[in-house]
C-alpha cells in the first residue's frame, strides 16, 4: 500500500481538536483511512458491526469488485483460471506463491501434494468415536484439528519451512478426511488414496470406490469437481477467512486455525448456502408449485426466502455462477439427467428469477451456491457433505491467507473493541437486602 496525497480529517462538533489521519491506496479498489491512532488521540473507537466498512488487513491474494462482478486470484480473473488455468492444484500453487507455476514447478508441486495424501493410520480411531449420523462438518472440525496431534514436526509457525510443510499437508489430506467422513457415515470401509490419479480424480476414487470393484473416473465429472474447487478456493476476507486469521493471530498452529475456519464455514449463512438451496428445491417439490413459491417469496410477511440467489458482496452477477452454470449443464448432459424432476425444477426456477422484474430489480441473480449444489448432487455427493466439499476447496485459500498474515510485520493479535451498553459500575447489595 502507498500513502495518498490527501489526508482524512475528523472534526468534532463539541470543539475538540480535529484529528488528521493518513489515507492509503491499494493497487486497485477503495482507499482506506488509517484509524489506528484514533483511540490514543481521542479516547474513542469506531463502530462497524459486521465490519461492513473496515479493512482488517492488507492482502495481495484475492480481490473482489462486487459492483463489476469481478473476482481475481493474484490478479487473474476467475473466468480465465477456471477455463484456461489448468487444474485445481495449479490454482493452489498460484494462491500460495503468487504466480502460476511453470511446467517443472507444477510437476514438483503435484508430486509433493500427492505424496502427502495419506493420513496417519490412527486417525481411523477418531472416526469411530463419532456417531454414524454425525454431520460431516462436525467430524471435519474434530479430525482436522486432531492432525496437530500427529504432525509435531511442522507446528513452529515462525519457521518458514514448517509453514510450508503444514500447508502441503493440509491441502493433501483434506480430500482424504472428507472422503473418510463420507465413508464412515454410510458404513463402508475407508479407501486409501492413489498416487497415480489427479487430485480431483483421487478424491472421487476415495469417495465412490469400494474393495469389491474399481471405480472408473469420468473426465467430464472430474473436470466439474475441479471447477467447483477452483471457484471456491478463496473469496477475500469473508467470515471463515477472517476466523482463520483471527485464530492465527494468537499464534495457534495451522491445523487448529483451519479447524476454526471449518467451524465458521459450517454456519448456514456462509458455507451452508448450497445445502439450503437444494433443500429449498426439495421443499418446492415440482415445477407446478413454483408460482405459489414465488408468490410467498414476494410476500414480506411469509418469511420464505429464495435460497441460492443474491450475494452480500456481488451487486452484479456472481462471476463464479456463470461458470458453474455451464458446468451444471455439462454434467447433466453427461449423466443424462436433463429430465430429472429436481433438475428440471431448478432450471425452471432459474429462468423465472432471471426474467422476473421483481428479482432482476433487486439483483437477486443465481449465485454459485445454487448451481454447485445441483452439480454435487448429480455427482453423487450427499447434501450433508456439500459444505465439506466447500471446506476442501477453501483450505488452500485459508492457508494462503494464514501464511500471509504470519509474515505481515504489522499484524497483531486480533482484539476488536466494543460499544458497551450494559450497567455502569455498581455495588453488590448485602444478602439481607436483596
Amino acid at each position: 500500500m502507498t500513502n495518498s496525497e490527501t489526508k482524512a480529517t475528523l472534526s468534532f462538533s463539541d470543539g475538540s481538536p480535529a484529528l488528521e489521519m493518513p489515507i492509503y491506496k491499494g493497487s486497485i479498489g477503495p482507499d482506506v483511512i488509517d484509524i489506528r491512532k484514533l483511540y490514543g488521540s481521542t479516547g474513542m473507537f469506531t463502530y462497524d458491526p459486521g465490519f461492513m466498512s473496515t479493512a482488517a488487513c492488507n492482502s495481495s491474494i484475492t480481490y473482489i469488485d462486487g459492483d463489476k462482478g469481478e473476482l481475481l486470484y493474484r490478479g487473474y480473473p476467475i473466468e480465465q483460471l477456471a477455463v484456461n488455468g489448468g487444474d485445481f492444484l495449479e490454482t493452489c500453487y498460484l494462491l500460495l506463491n503468487g504466480e502460476l507455476p511453470n511446467a517443472d514447478q507444477k510437476k514438483e508441486f503435484v508430486a509433493t501434494v500427492t505424496n502427502h495424501t495419506m493420513v496417519h493410520e490412527q486417525m481411523q480411531f477418531f472416526f469411530r468415536g463419532f456417531r454414524r449420523d454425525a454431520h460431516p462438518m462436525s467430524v471435519l472440525v474434530g479430525t482436522v484439528g486432531a492432525l496437530a496431534s500427529f504432525y509435531h514436526d511442522s507446528l513452529d509457525i515462525n519457521d518458514p519451512h514448517h509453514r510450508e510443510v503444514s500447508a502441503i499437508r493440509l491441502i493433501a489430506k483434506m480430500p482424504t478426511l472428507v472422503a473418510m467422513a463420507y465413508k464412515y457415515s454410510i458404513g463402508q470401509p475407508f479407501v486409501y488414496p492413489r498416487n497415480d490419479l489427479s487430485y480431483s480424480a483421487n478424491f472421487m476414487h476415495m469417495m465412490f470406490s469400494t474393495p469389491c470393484e474399481p471405480y472408473k473416473t469420468n473426465e467430464v465429472l472430474v473436470r466439474a469437481l475441479d471447477r467447483i474447487l477452483i471457484l471456491h478456493a478463496d473469496h477475500e476476507q469473508n467470515a471463515s477467512t477472517s476466523t482463520v486469521r483471527l485464530a492465527g493471530s494468537s499464534g495457534a498452529n495451522p491445523f487448529a486455525c483451519i479447524a476454526a475456519g471449518i467451524a465458521c464455514l459450517w454456519g448456514p449463512a456462509h458455507g451452508g448456502a448450497n445445502e439450503a438451496a437444494l433443500s429449498m428445491l426439495e421443499e418446492i417439490g415440482s415445477v407446478d408449485n413454483i408460482p405459489e413459491f414465488i408468490a410467498q417469496v414476494k410476500d414480506k410477511n411469509s418469511g420464505v426466502k429464495l435460497m441460492g440467489f443474491g450475494h452480500r458482496v456481488y451487486k452484479n452477477y456472481d462471476p463464479r455462477a456463470k461458470l458453474m452454470r455451464e458446468t451444471c449443464y455439462e454434467v447433466l448432459q453427461e449423466l443424462g439427467l436433463q429430465d430429472d424432476p429436481l433438475f428440471k425444477l431448478a432450471m425452471a426456477l432459474e429462468k423465472i428469477a432471471l426474467e422476473d422484474e421483481y428479482f432482476v430489480s433487486r439483483k437477486l441473480y443465481p449465485n454459485v451456491d445454487f448451481y454447485s449444489g445441483i452439480v454435487q448432487r448429480a455427482l453423487g455427493i450427499p447434501t450433508a457433505l456439500f459444505t465439506g466439499i466447500f471446506a476442501l476447496a477453501r483450505t488452500v485459500g485459508w492457508i494462503a491467507q494464514w501464511k500471509e498474515m504470519i509474515s505481515d510485520p504489522e499484524q497483531k493479535i486480533g482484539r476488536p473493541r466494543q460499544l458497551f451498553v450494559g450497567s455502569a459500575k455498581r455495588d453488590v447489595p448485602a444478602i439481607d437486602k436483596r
